[in-house]
């Protein structure tokens, strides 16, 4: 008999197919397979899109417009970096820093300026609407942008650095005050050198405190054009070719631009809110207030509530603006003076004095001569005023209610006149205001003669003649 065939040996290859097969390699050809096949579906880049033929959809322009008004200070320069990165994530193709601020804290400004340069999307400053102005650092912020731009009636520069101590202006050493506006016109020339703008016009803002009008900053080559309105700005920068600070060329395409306004978040205006010198000099005054009342009414509970929280916002103020320190001291004093007015009878000399120092203080607080901004005479008096009418007041009440006679417990028993019982069981006794009390006498004295109490000692009272002068002060030993 021949040997037996194999009948599977020509399927050989077929089983060896099926021994190979992994399912977790299936599962990685399939992954592959949908990745490529949503690449190759997917939507092109923006880019590549703009190159294809009739039927390609193009998305409009982006701008975004981001509003820069009031003083130049640490929460705004969280806000244009929010606003920066955001352009970024939308893919915008210009981003508009509209200006309006007196100026504001070097530090902050300097951020700014960090964002705007390192920003991949261009930033255009625009000092807008009329009679609005971009003054020291807003100076700065306007020649750092890569389209600087002004409307009519509008101003720019005054740029000298201002030297603070606790937020008032201070005198300094000759040589520390060159050799800080050397540096402030060194950093002004390296921004404004690198936009192509007038380098030698620029530095007299930091030198000379030089201002320049609209005009004057296009004829001197500061800006790069005056539109009379964000619509004008925009088609005049549409087809204009731009050099970024890193040197690369970019050209604007903004006709028919989509228009959106970045606004400040609610967290961001809160601490605006609180920066504000009135509001702080408010929050300190109810904060003061809250924790005076407490003290002299001790467990009345809101008031120090209400106190506390006042003075942790003003703290939190404090964080955002210079505090001048000497100012804390001088709003202290005065609330001492009126402490001590109600001690002393001074027919209102030292409440005056207290009002003055406090006003003082309030208009001291958080003035700085770089922003001009300041607690209002206004908001200052009207706040000091019932402040020291307040404290002269509850102090009196306070001293008052410390002062009185007890007039309940075994107390108002002091000065009763009462009379000697007969001894129970060798404890002298004495009937006082319908009672029958424990007795302590420094001699004899007979029972029915007339006493008066002189102390309370627990269930015990201290006793005298009635006829001897005896001490009325109150005593209370528990």
């Amino acid at each position: 008999m021949s040997p037996r065939k194999h009948p599977l040996k020509k399927s050989s290859p077929e089983i060896r197919s099926r021994r190979r097969w992994n399912p977790a390699r299936a599962l990685l050809f399939f992954c592959a397979f949908v990745l490529a096949a949503s690449w190759l579906a997917g939507p092109q880049p923006r880019t590549a899109a703009a190159g294809q033929g009739a039927g390609a959809v193009v998305s409009p322009p982006h701008v975004i417009e981001v509003p820069i008004d009031g003083v130049i200070q640490p929460f705004l320069a969280d806000f244009v970096d929010e606003a920066l990165a955001h352009a970024a994530s939308e893919h915008a193709s210009l981003v508009l820093l509209t200006l309006n601020t007196p100026g504001g804290l070097d530090t902050s400004m300097r951020e700014i300026i960090q964002h705007i340069i390192s920003s991949p999307v261009p930033v255009a400053a625009y000092v807008s609407p009329a009679g609005s102005r971009a003054a020291s650092a807003g100076f700065y912020i306007l020649l750092s942008a890569d389209v600087a731009a002004m409307a009519p009636g509008t101003d720019t520069g005054a740029s000298s650095p201002i030297f603070l101590i606790g937020g008032t202006a201070a005198q300094v050493d000759e040589t520390l005050k060159k050799k800080a506006t050397n540096e402030a016109a060194a950093y002004l020339r390296s921004i404004s050198g690198k936009r192509g703008r007038n380098v030698e016009l620029a530095e007299k803002a930091v030198t000379e405190a030089k201002a320049f009008s609209n005009s004057e900053a296009l004829d001197g080559k500061l800006i790069d054009l005056v539109a009379t309105s964000t619509e004008d700005l925009l088609a005049k920068l549409d087809g204009r070719t731009i050099v970024r600070f890193d040197g690369s060329s970019l050209t604007l395409h903004l006709q028919g631009a989509v228009r959106s306004r970045y606004e400040v978040s609610s967290k961001q205006k809160f601490l605006g809110w609180l920066a504000e010198p009135d509001v702080m000099f408010i929050l300190l005054i109810v904060g003061l207030i809250g924790l005076y009342v407490e003290f002299t009414h001790p467990g009345l509970i809101l008031p120090a509530v209400l106190g506390g929280g006042a003075i942790l916002l003003f703290l939190v103020g404090a964080q955002v603006v210079p505090i001048n320190l000497f100012a804390i001291l001088l709003i202290a004093c005065a609330v001492a003076l009126f402490a001590i007015e109600a001690k002393v009878t001074s027919h209102g000399v030292l409440a005056l004095i207290g009002v003055m120092v406090m006003l003082a203080g309030a208009l001291l607080l958080v003035k700085s001569p770089i922003t001009g901004a300041g607690v209002s005479p206004a908001v200052a008096l009207g706040f000091t005023i019932p402040f020291a009418l307040l404290a002269v007041v509850v102090m009196r009440l306070a001293m008052r209610t410390f002062s009185m006679k007890p007039s309940t417990g075994a107390v108002q028993l002091v000065g009763q006149i009462g009379e000697m019982r007969e001894p129970v069981d060798g404890t002298n006794m004495v009937f006082v205001a319908g009672e029958l009390w424990q007795a302590r006498t420094e001699g004899h004295i007979p029972p029915g003669s007339k006493v008066r109490v002189v102390r309370v000692d627990g269930l015990t009272l201290e006793v005298a003649p009635a006829l001897v002068e005896a001490e009325t002060h109150v005593e209370v030993h528990s």
